[in-house]
């Protein structure tokens, strides 16, 4: 630190040249993140000192919250639920699995997920001391019911669903897995980080919420297709008394439920403004723009030889296309930012809502170049 502070010109100047080297919004087709919804940026900036870690300095935040976890129980699935607005997916993902494992009292208890779940599994399974088994993936890229069967035993404290994978967006069959979750008594976690605000505004009915007996929580995001500001996960609880797991006694008889302790106010409000906004038809207009453009992006790579992994159900993209880390370092030369799935490898776009037609349109043009120069 300087021992003398500079003028705000000389800060904001370098600032600015610190944020020219970030990846503008346009030529991004790597992140499940969107540019935040003008609204959630000025109410952001408003909240922004509010603390929810003291919630008796800030009643009128705590009260948003309740709000806003009121109106994510009502999209997903159910009137009531009990939960709070997070980090994002990872805190939300530890967080469940501390419940389910204190639920159940078990000297070596494991975990079911997915082999395409995300990552995040992972660090919450070495912070609870889980053990974190996976289950085999059917020929569409959703989870094995049979594998499933099979890795649970007496030990078993948590099964795990995903509604909208990370690399192909796909929806596991949540409803199989909550009749395996009654029948046997077991938590069953759903993250839908990703997909909670894209599934319920499709055409097609994908049972995944608290509408199925079994699903005890579930994960969704905010700062994803929400449009909201980052950080603001969401992680909710069929029952009050899953919830009160979480709790420990804090300052001036208060009781936190949060994985942190303190916690920005301002992605609370933030998410509370656009969803009033939008509302409902607002974000089924956004999810049916990405998802036609899903669509015009998929003809078009199949018009110049690539071929879908999977048909896409969500608004992901994965295409099998010749040497493709050719293909995606080129577009990266070009600007374009882009990832690859891992198995089997293929070049993974995301068509999230700051991508326009011109703006897809321009990239599948380069996209073809791209592909006749590596031929």
């Amino acid at each position: 630190m300087d021992e003398q502070g500079v003028s705000e010109e000389e800060i904001l100047e370098f600032l600015g040249q610190v944020r020219a080297k970030e990846a503008p919004f346009n030529r991004i087709f790597s992140s499940m993140c969107t540019r935040p919804h003008p609204l959630a940026i000025r109410v952001h900036q408003k909240f922004v000192e509010t603390n929810l870690g003291d919630i008796h300095l800030f009643p009128g935040t705590k009260e948003l919250e309740a709000r806003v976890i009121e109106m994510l129980a009502s999209l997903l699935g159910t009137q009531k639920a009990f939960g709070y607005i997070t980090t994002g997916g990872t805190e939300s993902n530890i967080q469940a699995l501390r419940v389910a494992r204190d639920l159940k009292s078990k000297r070596s208890p494991n975990v079911v997920v997915p082999a395409s779940a995300h990552f995040s599994f992972e660090k919450a399974a070495k912070i609870l001391g889980l053990e974190l088994r996976k289950a085999s993936l059917d020929k569409c890229y959703r989870v094995d019911i049979a594998s499933v069967e099979n890795l649970i035993d007496e030990n078993t404290i948590a099964l795990v669903g995903i509604a909208g994978t990370t690399e192909y967006g796909q929806i596991d069959p949540i409803a199989q897995l909550s009749e395996i979750a009654l029948s046997k008594d077991i938590f069953l976690h759903v993250d839908a980080a990703f997909g909670g605000f894209i599934i319920p505004f499709l055409k097609e009915d994908y049972k995944f919420d608290f509408g199925l007996e079994g699903v005890s929580s579930i994960t969704v995001d905010p700062h994803k297709m929400g449009a909201s500001t980052i950080a603001s996960g969401g992680l909710l609880f069929r029952c009050g008394e899953q919830m009160d797991k979480l709790m420990v006694p804090a300052y001036q008889e208060e009781k936190q439920h949060s994985l942190t302790g303190t916690r920005s106010g301002a992605s609370v409000a933030a998410t509370y403004a656009v969803f009033k906004h939008l509302g409902r038809r607002g974000y089924k207009r956004i999810v049916d723009t990405c998802m036609r453009l899903t669509k015009i992006a998929e003809k078009r790579a199949i018009s110049l030889g690539a071929s879908p992994v999977i048909e896409p159900v969500l608004n992901i993209l994965a295409l099998q296309v010749q040497n493709v880390d050719e293909v995606v370092s080129k577009l990266e030369k070009r600007n374009w930012y882009v990832s690859k799935t891992i198995k089997p490898k293929a070049l993974r776009l995301i068509i999230m809502p700051h991508i326009t037609e011109k703006i897809l349109g321009e990239f599948l043009d380069d996209l073809e170049e791209v592909m006749n120069d590596v031929r």
